[in-house]
């Protein structure tokens, strides 16, 4: 059985793989290929910095954790995958009702997981916001210093340059 959601996984990856794609594809066109690069370093130092990666981790072993609980002390629930279901459908908050605990441990962690996906759903959220805010800030500093390293040199620079420069500027107004 657990073979089969290795496979699952594995099977499924090119799925995310070919999102990946996309996003980059997007982000290419809107930003340029070096950004991208750029961005991508940038968000796994910031990853690291925030300890949003832990948090992740220590979300998806608590998640595996759990529903290895909910299996144990549930009288209704036999094997993994559905207890692993039954963790999907309250973290998603959907609640299919197919699956329901029934013993007070059943329930609490059920309790548990919620208030931890809250959590989690938060903090990454927060995280990826401000990593954004950080990405946008840091772009306008090099924009800036460039615009000031270019007013520096204003004698040298060619009529075209100082057209560019000119329409900059009308568009800051």
């Amino acid at each position: 059985m657990l073979f089969y959601y290795f496979y699952f996984i594995i099977k499924n990856a090119e799925h995310f793989y070919a999102f990946h794609d996309i996003l980059k594809s997007v982000f290419t066109r809107i930003q340029g290929e070096a950004d991208y690069e750029k961005t991508q370093k940038s968000y796994g130092e910031f990853l690291k910095r925030t300890r949003a990666d832990h948090i992740l981790l220590g979300f998806v072993l608590f998640l595996l954790a759990d529903a290895a609980v909910i299996r144990l002390v549930e009288p209704d629930i036999h094997r993994y995958g559905d207890a692993l279901w039954y963790c999907y459908a309250v973290i998603s908050t959907a609640g299919f009702g197919d699956i329901v605990t029934v013993t007070l441990i059943g329930k609490i962690c059920s309790v548990l997981l919620t208030i931890y996906t809250i959590f989690v759903v938060a903090i990454v959220t927060g995280v990826v916001v401000n990593f954004y805010t950080q990405l946008v800030e840091m772009q306008q500093k090099e924009t800036l210093a460039m615009f000031m390293d270019k007013l520096e040199r204003l004698p040298e620079l060619s009529k075209e340059e100082l057209e560019h420069i000119s329409q900059k500027v009308r568009k800051f107004r």
